[in-house]
């Protein structure tokens, strides 16, 4: 959809270099506040509680009463500020559009997604390695191979887009699905959650508030003169991140996000204290991966030269932090959000792991940002959507209808209370709904456990990493019996229910004896009396990057150090009588690097403790 140019071989050329070494920060052109240039006066004053003829609200919430036979439906492309496939225009994302044939203005529910019309057929990198990368710097992580499953993602991603278009548009919405840069019928490229992918979301909220510029498919103007310029946002997984990337901008419109397993940092998704972690079930993924996954068949060639940058620039060989990743990352501009925030995740969520919420929702908390937490027993993506809890007044809400109401509350102005009620929504272990005054609990009390006093013994305990031959489900099985490719640490049974609300941490002095480095993963395990193993955390960490994630640093084979992470975070009951573990292991099959077992690795207990956020 861009206007055709030409320009010397020279030209294009240093233009695409300068894209591939600076994928984020030099192709910005302007800031999403004041880039566009207007193609009309902006819309009706958005703080306002604009309603279209004929919306109907009862019980706090709309009511589905505009007929589906007049949906009008539309296709518009939307000029953005950024120019990613550096052709000397910028680009252009499209965006399909339902609304009701209503008198009045509506507002609009948007859906970002590079999902929309994907997608490629993409191998992921290698992960079964003679040793890790780090340990001999510069050979890189290998070839490809590992087909990618990522497709099941996506077609969830379209599934959720539906539902979500046949629930609101009766109701009095538009439901407007970006697709972005680099994919379908977008202009530019995939960049895998830089700041070019962010001001390509925020472009489209600046047309829908009369900021913007917009076209028909003939190339004449269009305007959204049918939106009151109230945006919220939904989407799972990637979508739900894009929509937390433009709530970061603090753009002017965006009143609401309901982002459901999002991620808020990149590096937390890829990579965790220096290492290459993958996201669960997706071992071998990486922003490159990802970005060849997405891409439209269009844009595959001219973009290939700045997904090569991207593929040097994420590092698979030292694991360290970068600028790269600070480009991708949404916490350091949490605190601009104005939009409000309801969080949505599941508690055993192993793709997009549960410290991108804590993390971002500590930011809220600290700003008072308007916001509540769903948090469900499932895994990755959100809950049944009649999934129900009850107030405390005694009222019982499904899911559906408390993301409907909350909508309603920031969109369309109804008093319905929803900001008064219980911020959390916590789905224990039995599948039972409870609601909290907030997350983590504030009665959190963090309790300190030695694993010399676990262990039962000071002395210094040594094990070899398996490899690729035992996943950590096996590694935490018995733990009373001898197995040297672990140790177990474990509690005396329980004498009460004892909650956890929160992170824990892992301290751990630890020397690495026959390798110059090794993966380091922490298991956090609720052992029944039955002898049932639940795995309920886990952290991993990488000896060399023991002072920071920016720097690695090499190893003395056989010297101790001290080492420090966190394990993903939980709200989770270790029953009276039960036991809480550590198993400390090396290699973790599923998220790791997989390395030829046979790594030495020792620990001092007494020198050793986990941390962890007990209720009460």
């Amino acid at each position: 959809m861009k206007p055709s140019t030409h320009r010397s071989p020279l030209t294009l050329a240093l233009t695409l270099l300068s894209a591939g070494l600076m994928v984020g920060a030099s192709l910005i052109a302007a800031s999403p506040a004041n880039a566009s240039t207007a193609s009309s006066k902006p819309w009706p004053d958005s703080t306002t509680a604009v309603q279209p003829d004929g919306l109907v609200v009862a019980g706090g919430m709309t009511q589905p009463v505009f007929a589906a036979a007049t949906v009008i439906k539309e296709r518009i492309w939307v000029e953005t500020v950024v120019d990613t496939d550096a052709d000397g225009h910028h680009d252009r994302v499209a965006i399909d559009i339902e609304r009701p044939a209503a008198q009045g203005r509506v507002s609009s529910i948007l859906e970002a997604s590079p999902y929309w019309e994907c997608c490629q057929d993409v191998a992921n990198h290698r992960v079964d390695v003679p040793w890790l990368p780090q340990e001999r710097l510069g050979l890189g992580p290998g070839v490809l191979s590992t087909r990618s499953v990522m497709k099941s993602q996506a077609a969830q991603a379209k599934r959720a887009a539906a539902e979500t278009a046949q629930r609101y548009v009766p109701r009095g919405y538009a439901s407007v699905q970006a697709q972005t840069i680099g994919t379908g019928a977008s202009d530019g490229c995939p960049t895998s959650g830089d700041q070019n992918e962010t001001l390509s979301v925020t472009a489209v909220i600046d047309w829908l508030a009369g900021r913007g510029r917009g076209f028909h498919k003939d190339g004449t103007p269009a305007q959204a003169t049918w939106s009151t310029g109230k945006v919220g946002m939904i989407g799972t997984s990637y979508d739900g991140t894009l929509a937390q990337q433009a709530a970061t901008t603090g753009i002017d419109g965006l009143k609401t996000i309901v982002p459901v397993s999002a991620i808020s940092s990149w590096y937390d998704y890829y990579r965790a204290n220096g290492l290459v972690v993958a996201p669960g079930t997706y071992q071998g993924e990486d922003t490159d991966i990802l970005a060849r996954f997405v891409i439209s068949d269009r844009q595959k060639k001219v973009c290939e030269p700045m997904i090569q940058q991207m593929e040097r620039d994420q590092d698979r060989v030292t694991g360290d932090w970068s600028r790269f990743w600070q480009d991708r990352d949404y916490v350091r501009s949490a605190g601009k959000i104005k939009a409000s925030v309801f969080v949505v995740h599941g508690l055993n969520d192993w793709n997009v792991k549960t410290n991108h919420v804590q993390q971002f929702w500590d930011v809220l908390s600290r700003n008072n940002v308007p916001r509540k937490i769903w948090w469900h027993q499932d895994g990755h993506g959100g809950p049944a959507g009649d999934d129900r809890y009850t107030l405390p007044n005694g009222k019982t809400r499904t899911f559906d209808d408390t993301v409907n109401r909350w909508m309603d509350h920031w969109l369309y102005g109804v008093n319905n209370g929803i900001e008064k009620e219980p911020r959390a929504i916590i789905q224990r272990e039995n599948r039972t709904y409870r609601t909290y005054n907030d997350w983590p609990d504030h009665r959190v009390r963090h309790r300190r456990y030695s694993l010399a006093a676990l262990g039962g013994t000071r002395r210094v305990q040594s094990f070899v990493d398996a490899g690729s031959r035992k996943t950590a489900r096996k590694l935490i099985a018995s733990p009373t019996k001898a197995n040297p490719n672990r140790l177990a640490y474990r509690t005396r049974k329980l004498a009460k229910a004892t909650r956890i609300s929160g992170a824990g941490q892992v301290r751990l002095k630890l020397s690495v004896n026959n390798r110059r480095d090794a993966n380091v993963t922490a298991l956090l395990v609720d052992y029944a009396p039955n002898g049932k193993a639940t795995l309920v955390s886990r952290g991993w960490t990488d000896p060399q990057n023991r002072t920071s994630i920016r720097h690695s640093r090499p190893l003395v084979k056989g010297r101790f150090y001290a080492l420090k992470f966190g394990l993903q975070p939980k709200d989770y009951v270790f029953a009276a009588g039960h036991r809480i573990g550590l198993v400390v292991i090396s290699t973790d099959v599923e998220y790791t690097l997989r390395p030829t077992q046979g790594t030495g690795l020792s620990v001092k207990p007494g020198s050793s403790q986990v941390k962890l956020p007990v209720v009460g």
